[in-house]
């Protein structure tokens, strides 16, 4: 599924700075109740897990290089995707997340999104000079 097909769409950005972490996950819960998705649904705490994790990660890794941090939320009655863009040149290696340090956040992220059957994908800017980290998860 790509972004196109889903019909639900909120654009967030944020200074990149502790507070973005809490901002992004309520942001999050409002767009979800907006959009009719269940609070309560299986998917929904793990979702907000690794959505805090990647901004927090965006926070402490690349504010050097990205003042902002952008957040993008996307859905369909059966999917909830989210990408978190910095402007940092780093792209970190998801497929080796899960078998480098296990305690680091990213490794988390990849755990959580393989056990709901999502995705995560690391997009680079047409410049190379940022990029966004993609997660979909099925509903």
């Amino acid at each position: 599924m790509t972004l196109a097909m889903l019909p639900h769409r909120h654009v967030l950005t944020l200074p990149t700075v502790p507070s973005a972490v809490r901002v992004a996950r309520e942001t999050a819960e409002q767009v979800l109740v907006e959009w009719g998705i269940s609070r309560r649904h299986p998917a929904v705490d793990p979702a907000l897990l690794i959505l805090s994790e990647l901004v927090a990660n965006a926070v402490r890794h690349a504010a050097v290089a990205s003042p902002h941090v952008t957040v993008i939320y996307a859905a369909a009655k059966d999917t909830f995707a989210f990408a978190v863009h910095d402007r940092h040149p780093y792209q970190p290696a998801l497929h080796g997340a899960l078998t480098g340090n296990r305690s680091s956040g990213l490794a988390t992220v990849v755990e959580l999104t393989l056990a709901l059957a999502g995705t995560a994908v690391v997009r680079q800017d047409a410049d190379a000079g940022g990029k966004s980290i993609w997660i979909t998860l099925p509903l």
